[in-house]
């Protein structure tokens, strides 16, 4: 890598474009030549490559152990974007411990985020954006987890309509157990060696996978995983994933199916639809297998094989049909006005009551707040719900949101304080100068 050292130009227009014309010519090469092995492309990483970096990166993100926010850093940008790269390039760089902070998960559990240092986010930011470039290419339209331009809509849409162009009866719905905890780094940086051999990325990789992290007041360095919560961690479990499950899936799996069968995946977690039960078992046996030859285990417990079979077009539900969950819904059969089985889809059940009970605690918690700053965050917070599970088929659960809503917040407007209960009467006056959005079908999919 050269250090180049210039002048700040204002011109942020020309700096995007320039790298966005490097990355288009990086992914030109890796579709004309699918199996080359790029050498040298950390040079790419220049100052404008670095801005370009910084303006894509979120800035409401929280700042890690340095303390140090978005804000900060973009006081004296060009500075410090033009110290970062020389590091780079002596080779003086180091990344941070990263702060980890334990988010709930369900009712009893907790997940561990690990937060970086801004610095290192902007770095981190910057390899995604040249591997991402090589990677994109090779990955299969059968993923769609953290992938521009795709989104759990899509992977939602597509998966109901595999269902009904094949004819599925059988669904095999799998969880990897800790999987962003138990990446091996050895397989992942030979799997990424595959497509990209350059010294200069494999080492900034390698610092970020060994570099310790800090819970609380102490300090450990796992010798496996990447910290979930990571700018570059998305990428690195799509290539893990892209090697372990989908090459293998697409060229192993589906030549020796004796019928048809597909596979929705997004990020770590997936599903499996097999036409057949005889395949759907065999996938269900040697699944294990194949994750445990790169370090990962099935949960046995949580992975299921649901049958999933229309019945005639007239007759009563098959009472031995299953549901399964994936993305946030519960998926399940149904019929139509018209007397059609068809997949549908409504909120899962912890994830709506999380729901509920994170808008019960807000009411409670900022009941004293005015009334139009209470409707503005309400609102903020159903029309945000509504955009992810408005989907078809799941008014009612939005439904019981909305209803549970507005009795959380006449409950507590009616205890803030002790001038008198707030009788529907009055509340009805209130929802008429500060309404509530109804529940809507906002994704037709």
């Amino acid at each position: 890598m050269t250090l180049v050292v210039r002048n700040y130009r204002g011109d942020n227009k020309l700096s995007s474009h320039t790298v966005s014309t490097k990355l288009q010519r990086l992914t030109e090469q890796a579709k004309r030549y699918p199996y080359r092995v790029f050498t040298s492309l950390a040079h790419l990483m220049d100052v404008d490559f670095l801005e370009e970096a910084f303006r894509r990166l979120r800035k409401d993100v929280a700042s890690g152990i340095d303390n140090v926010t978005a804000a900060d850093y973009a006081k004296d940008l060009q500075s410090n974007l033009q110290d970062l790269h020389s590091r780079l390039v002596l080779k003086c760089y180091r990344a941070h411990p990263v702060k980890r902070v334990w988010i709930p998960k369900g009712s009893n559990s907790k997940r561990p985020i690990g937060v970086c240092c801004f610095e290192d986010k902007l770095v981190q930011k910057a390899v995604a954006m040249i591997l991402g470039a090589i990677f994109e290419v090779d990955f299969m339209d059968i993923s769609y987890g953290f992938r521009e331009k795709r989104s759990c809509h899509q992977a939602l849409a597509e998966l109901r309509r595999q269902y009904d162009a094949l004819g599925v009866s059988w669904l095999l719905d799998a969880d990897v157990e800790g999987f962003f905890d138990n990446l091996d780094h050895k397989l992942l940086i030979s799997i990424i060696k595959k497509r990209v051999n350059d010294g200069g990325v494999l080492r900034l990789i390698g610092k970020w996978l060994k570099v310790g992290v800090l819970d609380g007041v102490e300090l450990f360095h796992p010798e496996t995983g990447t910290p979930q919560g990571g700018v570059i961690s998305p990428l690195l479990a799509n290539i893990y994933l892209h090697e372990v499950l989908d090459t293998w899936f697409d060229e192993v799996v589906k030549p020796r199916m004796e019928s048809r069968v597909f596979l929705i995946r997004y990020a770590d977690d997936f599903v499996i639809g097999c036409e057949h039960e005889r395949d759907a078992r065999r996938l269900m046996k040697v699944l294990p297998q194949r994750f445990s030859k790169f370090g990962l285990r099935v949960n046995t417990e949580k992975t299921q094989l649901v049958k999933f079979q229309r019945p005639g077009r007239w007759s009563c539900k098959d009472k031995s049909n299953g549901t399964f969950d994936f993305l946030g819904f519960t998926h399940y059969l149904g019929k139509t006005l018209k007397g059609h089985w068809v997949l549908k889809r409504k909120t899962m059940k912890k994830r709506l009551c999380r729901a509920m009970k994170s808008l019960w605690d807000w009411c409670k918690k900022h009941r004293h707040d005015s009334l139009k700053d209470q409707c503005l965050k309400l609102n903020q917070k159903l029309k945000g719900h509504y955009a992810y599970y408005g989907v078809r088929c799941n008014l009612i659960s939005l439904r019981a949101l909305y209803q549970h809503t507005r009795n959380a917040w006449k409950y507590w407007l009616s205890r803030r304080c002790h001038k008198g209960y707030v009788n529907h009467e009055k509340f009805d006056r209130i929802l008429e100068a500060y309404p509530l959005p109804v529940a809507r079908i906002k994704v037709a999919i």
